[in-house]
C-alpha cells in the first residue's frame, strides 16, 4: 500500500477537495455540524437583498460581510474534505490492490489437481494452491508448505517475509503475492468481507462517524452557541429600549456578532482532527477498528509487552567467550569464528563479530581455508566446517550442549565438569549456552544473551513522565525476567506468562481504573487482545488475533504500541489546544466588534464610555465588524495544518501539559487576534 504523508498538499487532493467544499454546502451535511450551521444560516439570512437597502458604502460594506460568511462555511468545509482526500486516496490505492484475481482452487491437502477460479467465487473452507509468482487471492491460513511473501501491497515494505502453516505466521491476506515455493491456503473470509475489504470500509467510515469525546465536545460548542444566540437576539431589544427607539441594531452587523461570539474555529476543524487521527495511524501502517480506539489510546496508563520483539531484539547474540579448562579464551574464540564462517543467522553473524571486536580476529572465508561448510541440521543440533589444516582433516562444531555432548562421546572424548557448570549458569540466567568442540576436545562455551533495544530505557522513561506504566511479559524464569526488566528499566514484569495470566493481570489493572493496552499475534493471545482497552494485533499473526484486537499493525512490528498511545495522546493534545485557541482568540474579536456595535447607543445619550473599549484603535464600525469577521475566516485555513498534523508531543505530565498549551495556545490565541485584526482593519478601512 503506497504511504501517505500525514499532511500532503498534492494538487490533486487539494483541487478535488476544494469541490467537495462547495458539495457541503448542502443543508443536510451541514447541519451536522451545528455551530457551523448557525453560519450557514446567518449567511442565507444575509444574502437575501431585501437588506441590502442604503447607500453605496453601506451596500459595499454588506456585500463583502456575505462574502466572508460563506468564505467561513467553505473554509470549514475545506478542512474537512482535505482530511477526507487523503481518506479517499488511500481507498483507491486498496481498491487497485483489490483487483480479481485467478485461484487456483483443490479439494484437498494430497490433491495435486487444481480447477482456476476467479478468486471473488472462493467461499470461507475452500482450499487453493499458490506457487511461486501466484497473487493471494483470498484472505486465508496456511495449512500445509511454507513459502516467501511479498506483502508490500498491504504494508509498503518491499522486504519479503516467511509465511508456514502451523503456529503465529500462518495468515496471508488477500492481494499479496507468493515469491517462492508451493502452499495451500484455507479460505477464513467470504468475498466483501476480507482484510482488505474491512480496511476500506473502517477507513472509508473514519469521516462519517464522530468519537464519543467529538460528540461531547459538539454538544458543549452547541450550547454555547445557543448561549450567544439568545444573548444576540435579545440585543436588538435592549438597544432600541435604551435609545428611546432612536436607533437599532442591523441585522448583518448582529450576525456578524453571533458568528464571531460562537467557537467557529474548532467547530471548524473538528472534523479534520478526527479524521488526521486515522490518517497519523495509517502513516505508521497501523488501521484502528474505530475511531473510538485512537482516543483510548491517548487515555492508556498501563503498557502490556512482549519481551521478545518489543523489548530485546529477539535474535539472541554473543556476549562473551567461557573456556575449558586449559583452553585460551582466544583459542575458543577463533574456533567458534571457524565454526560460524557459514552459519548467516543472527546468532552465527554475531559469534563472528565478537571474535572479531575482543580478539581481531580477521573474518576468513571457507574458500581461504580449504574447509566445507556444515550447515546447521533440525535433526543434529549443530552447525561448524570441516577443515584441511596441514594434510589433515579438523571437524569444528558448535551447538546445544547435550547434541554436542553426545557427539564428543562417539568419539571417546569427554564433557569437563566446568563446562557443564558453566553451561548451567547460562541457562538459568535466561540465555543461550553453545558449547564449541573441536573434534573430540571440547574448547568451551558460548553465551547467547537477549539484547535489551538500544534507546527503549529511554522511550520507558518518556512515557513515565506521562504517567504510563509498562509491564513486560515473558515466559521466561522469573529470575531472567527480573535481569531483563532491570536492563530495560520496566516499571514490572510477569514471568511464565500464560495466556490466562495476561487475561487476569488486564482485569486486574482495569478493576483499578487504569486503560490498558497490549501487543499479541498467536491465538492464544486473543482473550487477552479481546479484554484490553487497546488491543494490538500483528497483520502476520493469525486469524483470531487480527479479529480480536481493535488495531492492526500492518507491519507487525511490536514496538509500534509505543508511537500508537503517542499518536493518541497527540491527538487528544491537538483538540484540547485547538478548543483553548478558538475560545481565547473569541475574547478580542469581542473588543474590535462589540464597541462598533454599541457605540452608537452610547452616543445617542450624549456620552460614549464604550469606546473606551476600542483598544486597537479600529477606524469605524463597518471597518471593525467586517475586519472581525474576515481575521474568523481566515484563521481557519492558518489551523488546518495544526489539525491534521497535530500538535508535536512532549512527555511531560499532565500540569506540566496543561501550563505549556495555556501559554501557547491560550495566550496565542488572545495575542494574535489582536494583531491580525489590526492589520486587516488598515488593509478594509481603504475599501469601505
Amino acid at each position: 500500500m503506497k504511504k501517505f504523508s500525514v499532511f500532503s498538499l498534492d494538487k490533486n487532493i487539494v483541487g478535488a477537495a476544494f469541490i467537495a467544499a462547495l458539495r457541503k454546502l448542502d443543508p443536510r451535511a451541514q447541519i451536522r455540524n451545528p455551530v457551523m450551521f448557525m453560519v450557514y444560516v446567518g449567511a442565507i439570512m444575509t444574502s437575501i437583498p431585501a437588506f441590502w437597502q442604503g447607500s453605496a458604502a453601506s451596500l459595499s460594506f454588506k456585500i463583502q460581510l456575505v462574502s466572508w460568511l460563506w468564505l467561513t462555511i467553505l473554509f470549514a468545509n475545506f478542512a474537512g474534505a482535505l482530511a477526507e482526500g487523503q481518506t479517499k486516496a488511500r481507498t483507491d490505492a486498496l481498491r487497485t490492490t483489490r483487483g480479481s484475481v485467478l485461484a487456483k482452487k483443490t479439494s484437498s491437502i494430497e490433491e495435486k489437481k487444481f480447477s482456476v477460479v476467479n478468486g471473488q467465487l472462493l467461499r470461507k473452507g475452500d482450499l487453493f494452491v499458490c506457487e511461486a509468482g501466484d497473487d493471494i487471492a483470498a484472505d486465508g491460513e496456511i495449512i500445509a508448505g511454507a513459502a516467501t511473501v511479498d506483502e508490500s501491497a498491504i504494508t509498503g515494505e518491499s522486504a519479503p517475509v516467511i509465511r508456514e502453516s502451523g503456529g503465529d505466521r500462518s495468515a496471508v491476506t488477500a492481494g499479496t503475492r507468493v515469491l517462492s515455493d508451493r502452499i495451500v491456503i484455507r479460505v477464513t473470509q467470504n468475498p466483501g468481507d476480507s482484510f482488505l475489504d474491512r480496511m476500506i470500509t473502517l477507513i472509508e467510515g473514519a469521516k462519517r462517524s464522530k468519537t464519543p469525546a467529538e460528540i461531547a465536545l459538539t454538544i458543549v460548542l452547541s450550547v454555547f452557541s445557543i448561549v450567544f444566540l439568545v444573548a444576540v437576539m435579545s440585543l436588538p431589544v435592549f438597544y432600541e429600549f435604551a435609545a428611546g427607539g432612536k436607533s437599532s441594531i442591523p441585522l448583518p452587523s448582529l450576525i456578524a456578532l453571533l458568528v464571531c461570539l460562537i467557537p467557529t474555529t474548532i467547530a471548524g476543524l473538528l472534523s479534520a482532527v478526527r479524521i488526521s487521527g486515522m490518517n497519523q495511524l495509517l502513516a505508521h501502517n497501523v488501521l484502528a477498528m474505530s475511531g473510538r480506539a485512537v482516543e483510548a489510546a491517548g487515555d492508556v496508563d498501563v503498557l502490556l509487552l512482549d519481551k521478545t520483539g518489543t523489548i530485546t531484539l529477539g535474535n539472541r547474540q554473543a556476549s562473551e567467550f567461557f573456556p575449558a579448562p586449559g583452553v585460551e579464551e582466544y583459542d575458543l574464540a577463533s574456533w567458534a569464528q571457524l565454526a560460524s564462517l557459514a552459519d548467516e543467522t543472527p546468532e552465527g553473524r554475531s559469534i563472528v563479530v565478537l571474535a572479531k571486536n575482543k580478539f581481531s580476529l580477521r573474518e576468513r572465508s571457507l574458500s581461504d581455508i580449504s574447509a566445507i561448510a556444515v550447515p546447521f541440521s533440525a535433526t543434529t543440533r549443530m552447525s561448524g566446517s570441516d577443515l584441511n589444516m596441514d594434510g589433515k582433516q579438523v571437524a569444528v562444531r558448535k551447538g546445544a550442549f547435550d547434541a554436542i555432548a553426545a557427539r564428543v562421546q562417539s568419539m571417546n572424548g569427554s564433557i569437563p565438569d566446568a563446562v557443564k557448570t558453566r553451561v548451567d549458569e547460562i541457562a538459568k540466567k535466561g540465555g543461550t549456552p553453545l558449547v564449541v568442540a573441536r573434534d573430540a576436545t571440547v574448547m568451551g562455551c558460548i553465551y547467547l544473551k537477549d539484547i535489551v533495544k538500544g534507546g527503549i530505557r529511554e522511550r520507558f522513561v518518556e512515557l513515565r513522565k506521562i504517567g504510563i506504566r509498562t509491564v513486560m511479559i515473558t515466559g521466561d524464569n522469573a529470575l531472567t525476567a527480573a535481569s531483563i526488566a532491570a536492563e530495560a528499566g520496566v516499571d514490572d514484569y510477569i514471568a511464565e506468562a500464560k495466556p490466562e495470566t495476561k487475561l487476569a493481570r488486564i482485569r486486574t489493572e482495569q478493576s483499578r481504573g487504569h486503560m490498558v493496552a497490549m501487543i499479541g499475534d498467536g491465538t492464544n493471545d486473543a482473550p487477552a487482545l479481546a479484554q484490553a482497552d487497546i488491543g494490538v494485533a500483528m497483520q502476520t499473526g493469525t486469524q483470531v488475533a487480527r479479529e480480536a484486537g481493535n488495531m492492526v499493525d500492518l507491519d507487525s512490528n511490536p514496538t509500534k504500541l509505543l508511537e500508537i498511545v503517542e499518536i493518541g495522546k497527540k491527538i487528544l493534545m491537538t483538540r484540547e489546544a485547538l478548543t483553548t485557541f478558538s475560545i481565547a482568540n473569541d475574547v478580542a474579536k469581542y473588543f474590535a466588534i462589540l464597541p462598533a456595535i454599541l457605540g452608537s447607543l452610547y452616543a445617542v445619550a450624549g456620552v460614549s464610555p464604550i469606546a473606551s473599549l476600542n483598544v486597537m484603535r479600529l477606524s469605524s464600525p463597518e471597518s471593525a465588524i467586517l475586519s472581525a469577521v474576515i481575521f474568523n475566516a481566515l484563521i481557519i485555513i492558518a489551523m488546518i495544518p495544526i489539525a491534521m498534523k497535530g500538535v508535536q508531543f512532549r512527555p511531560m505530565n499532565a500540569s506540566a501539559l496543561l501550563s505549556r498549551n495555556l501559554l501557547i495556545y491560550g495566550l496565542g490565541g488572545l495575542i494574535a487576534p489582536f494583531i491580525g485584526i489590526f492589520a486587516l482593519d488598515i488593509i478594509v478601512r481603504r475599501i469601505v
